[in-house]
């Protein structure tokens, strides 16, 4: 690295962390109120951030087993897993889409960073998707599948997760703000996404030609590094890490550049 590289990128950090002291304390209270906000007025409170899966899953293991369940080991393990890390994809870029028009109040009246509410509401899923990891691995036990130190490793497809939520989010938060019919549009591509990601029935009842096109799904291939860690106690190739840390980085190189582009614009649409 050059010397004017690195004085570059030490200039950069410097700025970041400048900018986090800065902000840190009302990241902080955005990421508690939109935790509180998404339980407000319910009986069960945050206990539905774990229910709420449990209950997918019930209705999950009752209709598929009867379908693709019967000869594959640890269906109910296998189905939680797409489940979970889909609905974390889910829920976390549709909240990410909604954060900026859901806080154009705040947006066009004070000059502060605008994707510390898309960040807060990453946070706020990322806090319910660990509570439901817990019930997860609650059920992994129940299933008589052993824990090893490669379930640590996990944390890899779920730091890429994140970033990849993050990317697609700051897209979304910006295209919906030019076209309030992205909403629309992104429920019927989630929906055709979810049947791609393999989430109720295996992957290995179809060639080995198409089981590579899966992983041309990010979520998918998310997907798959925990059921391979989980169900099958391996570590994924080479070429799966690489694939899911180019997802991620992929998809927030892209949405940081339209929110550099756009950055101004987006307060004039709202």
């Amino acid at each position: 690295m050059k010397l004017s590289e690195a004085k570059g990128l030490i200039t950069l950090l410097l700025s970041i962390k400048v900018r986090w002291q800065k902000y840190n304390f009302l990241f902080e209270e955005l990421v508690k109120r939109d935790f509180k906000k998404k339980y407000k007025r319910t009986t069960l409170g945050i206990i539905w951030s774990m229910l709420g899966p449990l209950l997918q899953l019930l209705v999950m293991a009752l209709v598929f087993t009867q379908f693709f369940g019967r000869t594959t080991p640890h269906f109910i393990i296998y189905v939680f897993a797409g489940n979970l890390v889909f609905s974390y994809f889910k829920d976390s870029t549709n909240g990410g889409m909604q954060a900026l028009m859901a806080n154009s109040g705040i947006v066009t009246k004070i000059k502060m960073p605008k994707y510390l509410f898309l960040l807060s509401r990453n946070v706020s899923g990322l806090i319910n998707f660990v509570l439901t990891l817990v019930l997860f691995f609650i059920f992994v036990a129940v299933d008589g599948i052993a824990f090893h130190p490669r379930f640590l490793l996990l944390i890899y497809p779920v730091i890429c997760l994140l970033i990849f939520n993050v990317g697609v989010g700051l897209i979304l938060s910006a295209l919906f703000v030019f076209f309030k019919d992205t909403q629309y549009l992104y429920d019927i591509f989630t929906m055709l996404l979810m049947w791609l990601s393999a989430i109720f029935y295996p992957v290995d009842m179809f060639s080995m030609t198409v089981q590579r096109l899966f992983l041309l799904n990010p979520v998918f291939a998310y997907i798959h590094y925990f059921r391979l860690i989980v169900l099958h106690g391996v570590v994924p190739s080479i070429n799966v890490h690489i694939i899911c840390g180019f997802y991620a980085l992929g998809a927030l190189a892209v949405g940081s550049w339209i929110y550099k582009r756009y950055n101004y614009r987006l307060v004039y649409y709202m």
